[in-house]
C-alpha cells in the first residue's frame, strides 16, 4: 500500500457542479432506550431547531487534500470533481454554522486506491467510502464511483456528489457532538438496538446531504436537470434491504445499519425539501 501524497487542491472548478465535457423493510425499534434518545435529541436540538437556513457562502481557507499518485485522465477528472463538491459543502456548512454561532472545521479528503490506514484502522476498498471521526477525514476510493454506476445502477455525477455529501454529514455530526453520544450509547446496547441506533445516525447523514443539495441549488444554482433524481437513485441503490436482497436473496431488518432504500430516499428528500436542520431529527422520528 503506497502512502497517500498530500497536495493542495483548488477550492472550486469552473462551472460549479458541471463536469468537463458537459457531464453534469424497517429498522428495528429502539426499545427501552427512550431516555438516552431524549438526551441525543437535546444535543441535536441544541442547534436552534427553529432556525430556517438561508444558505449563503462564506469563503474558507483552501483545504489540504490527500490523493494517490496521479492516474488516468478519468481519475484526474474525478479528483477535480470531488474537490469541487467538497469545497461547496464547505461553503454551505461554513455559512450554516456561522448563523448558529459555531465555527465549521473543514474535514480532510483522502483519496486512496485499494486500501488505506486511518485513525479508525485499516480499511480496504470493499468497505466503500467512509468517514473517520478519529482523524476527521473522509476516505474515498475513486473506483467506488464506477461500482456505484455498474454494480448498483446509480450513474451520474450527482450520485457521486451525494456519496461525498453523506460522508461530510458524518463530519457535521462529529462537530455537533452527535457522533460521540451515539458511540457511547451503542456500547451499552445489544446488537439489534445498536444497529437501530446506527440506522438513525446514517439517515441523519443522508438528511444533511440533502441540506447541502438544497443550498447548492438555491444559493449557487449548481445543479442541473436530473441531478436530484441521480441522488435519489443512489440513495435507493445502497439501502440495506436492496443490498441484502442482492447478496443473499432475503432481508433481515434487525441487521440493518444504514436504513432501507425507502428510508434513505425519504431522509435525503427531507433535507433537500427544507434545507432545515430541524427536519433531520431522525432520533425521535417514528416511524423512520
Amino acid at each position: 500500500m503506497g502512502a497517500p501524497i498530500g497536495m493542495r487542491m483548488p477550492r472550486g472548478m469552473p462551472g460549479g457542479m458541471r463536469m468537463p465535457g458537459g457531464r453534469a423493510g424497517r429498522a428495528g425499534g429502539l426499545g427501552g432506550i427512550g431516555i438516552i434518545i431524549v438526551a441525543l435529541i437535546a444535543i441535536f436540538l441544541g442547534v436552534d431547531p427553529s432556525f430556517l437556513f438561508q444558505g449563503g457562502q462564506m469563503p474558507g481557507p483552501s483545504y489540504q487534500q490527500q490523493a494517490p499518485v496521479p492516474g488516468s485522465a478519468t481519475e484526474e477528472e474525478l479528483k477535480e470533481f470531488v474537490s469541487a463538491v467538497l469545497a461547496d459543502t464547505e461553503d454551505t456548512w461554513h455559512g450554516l454554522f456561522e448563523q448558529i454561532d459555531r465555527t465549521y472545521q473543514e474535514p480532510v479528503l483522502v483519496l486512496f486506491s485499494g486500501e488505506v490506514e486511518s485513525a479508525c484502522g485499516y480499511a480496504s476498498a470493499a468497505v466503500g467510502p467512509f468517514y473517520c471521526p478519529g482523524d476527521r477525514q473522509v476516505y474515498i476510493d475513486l473506483a467506488f464511483f464506477e461500482e456505484l454506476d455498474q454494480r448498483f445502477g446509480a450513474p451520474g455525477d450527482f450520485a457521486q456528489a451525494y456519496v461525498l455529501a453523506h460522508e461530510v454529514g458524518h463530519h457535521v455530526q462529529t462537530l455537533l457532538g452527535i457522533s460521540d453520544q451515539v458511540r457511547s450509547v451503542r456500547a451499552t446496547l445489544g446488537e439489534a438496538e445498536a444497529n437501530a441506533l446506527s440506522v438513525r445516525q446514517e439517515l441523519q447523514a443522508d438528511c444533511f446531504a440533502g441540506i447541502w443539495a438544497y443550498h447548492a441549488e438555491r444559493s449557487r444554482q449548481m445543479l442541473e436537470d436530473g441531478d436530484i433524481d441521480e441522488g435519489l437513485t443512489a440513495a435507493s441503490a445502497i439501502g440495506d434491504d436492496r443490498l441484502q436482497r442482492q447478496a443473499q436473496g432475503y432481508v433481515v431488518p434487525e441487521s440493518f445499519t444504514h436504513g432501507s432504500s425507502a428510508q434513505r430516499v425519504r431522509w435525503f428528500r427531507a433535507g433537500y425539501d427544507t434545507g432545515m436542520l430541524s427536519a433531520c431529527d431522525t432520533f425521535s422520528a417514528d416511524p423512520l
